[in-house]
């Protein structure tokens, strides 16, 4: 029996894509494609998602690799990004009905980083949330062991009441190793909407 269902956060309760949070500060398009490959490069990104760099260190590894006349871009860029996020219509309104409807509880589980963390609270489509469980603040990353151990033992969660929803194939073979059901998002809420329900009303 489904007790409680797992969320990822980018591409699954928000559209994270760089040329949007780029092209809010910048027009330019050679600047804008220079931005977007090393602003977000993963070589600072993984780093900041398990809690080993902070944002500074990031930003001044970012402004080595660019040109000083974008120096404020990218500074611009990486403290706003968190506001340019927007929700994948429909998300919201599914973690509330799935709530309500059932009974389950509902958690967020991110690689993300310490900036956002701080910041989590602004964040309004999280406000339904039981629970979260930040890569960089706990210090294990998906799709480790640990990071799903983490979760349950830290909300006493029983792996096979779980199941995880994730836009990354390799984190849902990481959750379903440890022995949570998993749920590969491509971005269809009606098509997971209607798998929820299906799953839910078996019980």
């Amino acid at each position: 029996m489904i007790k409680n269902l797992i969320f990822d956060f980018g591409q699954v309760m928000v559209s994270f894509k760089r040329k949007y949070m780029v092209e809010r500060f910048v027009s330019d398009a050679d600047d804008s494609a220079l931005l977007q490959k090393v602003v977000f490069d993963r070589l600072y990104w993984d780093r900041l998602d398990a809690g080993t760099i902070t944002d500074e260190e990031a930003l001044r590894l970012v402004c080595e690799r660019l040109p000083e006349r974008l120096h404020s871009y990218a500074r611009d860029i990486y403290y706003n990004w968190i506001y340019n996020i927007p929700e994948i219509s429909g998300m919201s309104e599914l973690v509330r009905e799935m709530k309500e409807r059932f009974g389950v509880k509902v958690y967020l589980l991110s690689n993300i980083s310490k900036y956002f963390a701080s910041h989590v609270s602004e964040i309004s489509c999280l406000g339904e949330f039981d629970g979260l469980v930040l890569s960089s603040t706990c210090g294990f990353t998906k799709p480790h062991r640990e990071i799903y151990d983490h979760i349950c033992s830290k909300f006493s969660l029983i792996p096979e009441e779980c199941i995880f929803i994730d836009d990354r194939a390799d984190n849902i073979e990481g959750a379903e190793c440890y022995g949570i059901r998993g749920y590969i998002f491509d971005g269809d809420v009606a098509r997971l909407k209607e798998y929820l329900t299906k799953l839910l009303s078996d019980k």
